[in-house]
């Protein structure tokens, strides 16, 4: 008798991994025992895990809603790169190509099937998906639902119906982004079963939140270049197309590479714009917020807001696309409270009043062919309709009379305008039943969400803090990485007995992330990973580079990120740590830092606030995890070894058909290639991130290039 897998099992043989991040594992074992689940988890913690991995221990299909084509291709290819059975239908197949794809489904040949929302509106695809055994309906970026969230889809907003057609299967939604009334609105509409609701924390502790006040263009464009050449890799959000064109053109002038992206790009330009960045032939995109979604490119430095957004949603969203490999990156919104009348305009367009709506529907009606169906853009409707307000508020419009059951809005296959269809074309106008009031409220949000956002930015709270106090933590604490942060270290002074025992930790803590070569330290790690080493974080970066088996992990957990964030500043000040610059900017000791390490010199510091003692207390009431390893553990990286494996994984990569290079191996996997050298592929079987599949695919080669490398 076969012995059933577990959830171990399958994370080690698919996933290559060893152990679940933070929150991964009681989501997993909720999902499958049967229960509903809301998860909350921040960009970058392995919320795709979260339905890929129980899709292969239930029986029967998982159904993985996903508003983004680009994003469903992703994951799709790297889970049958892996060995999973997984497929997906959208509007980039032709009919047959789905058809027989939907006949596959009916026959149990795939375990996970990603599916575009607006594909629900077909009644015989729905029909033919019920034909299928569905183990679990996953609903990604679930927020678009909620018309208090920043991102509102229609079609997200029938999955509702779509779940009692399919005979209300187990359901899980996935965000990581929403605020507790977006998280209710969630569970309302896809009306949750006795759901076990997920908030993994929004804090990102390697991301440094800045705002930078601006009195003009001229100042915004001279901070964007600092930025640039500072960063190299990032991406510039705009708030309009136009205003992304004239950014690119104008780092076209100053000789920087960029491509732009925005809606107004056909199909073909955004994939191609789209690859040319995650495939790192292009490193900078200026773009509006239509970038972005799904994009898990791991090494982005910064993100930049040349205009402010709409919501603090919006913006923490966008910003979290930066430091996605967990090393430090800078988050910088140029701040002219002048912007602020593009967000009044989309609020107006997003928000027709009800007249507008009537007006828009009687067009409809008129315009419609005998079938009661028009197939003409929304620019088009405008001139139909005679009116020269803002085609935002045509489409807003639309959004409503979809929503409300009045219209349908449908592909046309080859073309990018979608079509309309008049439901009830014996309703008149006059006759409409929409909920003023409704309306009304949706509109205060929007100017409410916009306050916010201001608020913040003209705010002195630490920007983490007020960020997390947004989204509902009660009790955030300081991020000492942000601009508001970094003006509080109080004067020079000599340590008190304890804050001398933190130095000589944190000294250790950085000592035992570098390595000694001829006498002198030489770095490996950036400042981000350190702290998070020191805190005891049990992020992927983190477990993934095995750096919670070292002595000093969570060796300062009780004195929190924001503290040791800004002591390492101060340290690196005060010549006790130097980093090696650069677009990956590693910390390790000099030789003043090493004397204090060992306590043989007297110094001064600038000493950041430490917190009242809450984080201590929190902190005191958990097990510590004591790890014992040394230094001479911790082989070096050869570095000849290790750009050697670099090729070959671009080499197998273009052989995937260009796919990003990160998708065969990460960087952390390569570097413990070179610093352990496995001479067989069972040694290598061993490393993490080294899973059955990519062992039988990849790992040959690259033990061929050590042993050749070793000889």
């Amino acid at each position: 008798m076969e012995i059933p897998m577990t959830p171990h099992d399958v994370l080690e043989k698919y996933f290559g991994f060893r152990e679940f991040l933070d929150a991964q594992e009681e989501v997993i074992t909720a999902i499958t025992a049967g229960s509903d689940a809301l998860v909350v988890m921040p960009t970058g913690g392995g919320k795709s895990l979260c339905y890929q991995l129980p899709a292969l221990l239930l029986e029967g299909t998982t159904v993985v809603v996903s508003p983004l084509i680009a994003l469903m291709k992703d994951q799709v290819d790297a889970l049958q790169r892996r060995g999973i059975s997984a497929t997906l239908i959208n509007s980039s197949l032709s009919l047959r190509e789905q058809q027989e794809r939907i006949r596959a489904l009916g026959r149990g040949e795939f375990k996970l099937v990603y599916i575009a929302p607006e594909r629900f509106r077909s009644r015989s695809f729905l029909e033919a998906l019920g034909q299928s055994t569905i183990a679990l309906f996953a609903v990604d970026e679930a927020h678009c639902l909620s018309m208090w969230g920043h991102d509102f889809r229609p079609d997200y907003f029938r999955l509702g119906q779509v779940l009692e057609t399919l005979g209300r299967p187990q359901v899980a939604a996935f965000t990581a982004t929403a605020t507790p009334e977006v998280r209710r609105d969630i569970l309302t509409h896809l009306a949750l079963r006795e759901p076990r609701e997920f908030v993994a924390g929004f804090a990102r502790p390697n991301l440094k939140l800045l705002i930078t006040p601006v009195a003009n263009e001229a100042e915004k464009y001279g901070r964007l270049n600092a930025l640039i050449r500072e960063n190299k890799t990032g991406i510039v959000y705009c708030s309009t197309r136009k205003r992304v064109e004239a950014v690119a053109e104008t780092l076209k002038l100053a000789n920087i590479s960029s491509i732009l992206y925005h809606g107004g790009m056909n199909d073909e330009e955004r994939e191609k714009a789209q690859n040319e960045f995650m495939q790192g032939r292009r490193d900078i995109v200026v773009a509006t917020n239509a970038f972005g979604m799904g994009i898990d490119r791991p090494d982005i430095r910064f993100v930049v807001h040349f205009d402010v957004p709409g919501s603090v949603e919006a913006y923490y969203q966008e910003a979290g696309r930066a430091g996605r490999d967990g090393e430090a990156a800078t988050c910088d919104l140029l701040f002219n409270h002048a912007d602020t009348r593009v967000q009044e305009f989309f609020i107006e367009g997003s928000n027709p009043p009800l007249e507008f709506i009537t007006q828009t529907y009687e067009m409809l009606r008129r315009e419609a062919d005998e079938k009661h169906e028009l197939q003409i853009s929304i620019k088009e409707m405008a001139l139909r309709l005679g009116d020269e307000r803002s085609d935002m508020m045509i489409g807003s419009s639309l959004h409503v009379l979809d929503r409300e059951g009045y219209i349908d809005r449908f592909d046309i296959p080859g073309r990018r305008v979608r079509g309309t269809r008049v439901l009830q074309p014996d309703v008149r106008g006059h006759q409409l039943e929409l909920d003023a009031a409704k309306l009304r409220e949706k509109e205060r949000r929007d100017r409410a969400k916009l306050k916010m956002m201001i608020d913040f930015a003209y705010g002195r709270e630490c920007r983490q803090q007020a960020i997390l106090r947004y989204f509902g933590e009660s009790d955030p604490a300081r991020c000492g990485n942000c601009d508001i942060c970094l003006q509080t270290a109080g004067p020079a002074r000599e340590p008190t007995e304890e804050e001398a025992l933190i130095v000589r930790k944190a000294l250790s803590g950085v000592a035992r992330m570098s390595v000694r070569i001829d006498g002198e330290w030489q770095p490996r790690f950036g400042r981000g990973r350190i702290v998070q080493t020191l805190v005891g974080s049990r992020s992927r970066e983190i477990i993934q580079a095995q750096l919670d088996r070292l002595s000093t992990y969570g060796l300062l957990k009780s004195e929190g990120v924001a503290y040791l964030n800004q002591l390492l500043r101060e340290l690196q000040d005060a010549g006790m740590l130097i980093s090696s610059g650069g677009p990956y900017p590693m910390v390790t000791l000099t030789r003043r830092g090493d004397e204090v390490m060992k306590g043989s010199v007297d110094y001064q510091l600038r000493w950041p606030q430490r917190s009242s003692g809450s984080v201590s207390e929190k902190a005191a009431t958990r097990k510590a995890r004591a790890r014992e390893s040394s230094l001479e553990d911790l082989l070096p990286v050869d570095a000849a070894i290790l750009e050697r494996l670099k090729k070959v994984r671009l080499d197998l990569a273009r052989e995937q058909g260009n796919v990003p290079a990160y998708i065969i191996f990460p960087d952390e996997t390569l570097r413990a290639f070179a610093r352990l050298k496995p001479a067989s592929v069972e040694a290598g079987r061993k490393i993490r991130g080294v899973g059955e599949v990519k062992a039988r695919k990849y790992l040959p080669a690259f033990i061929e290039a050590i042993t050749a490398s070793s000889k």
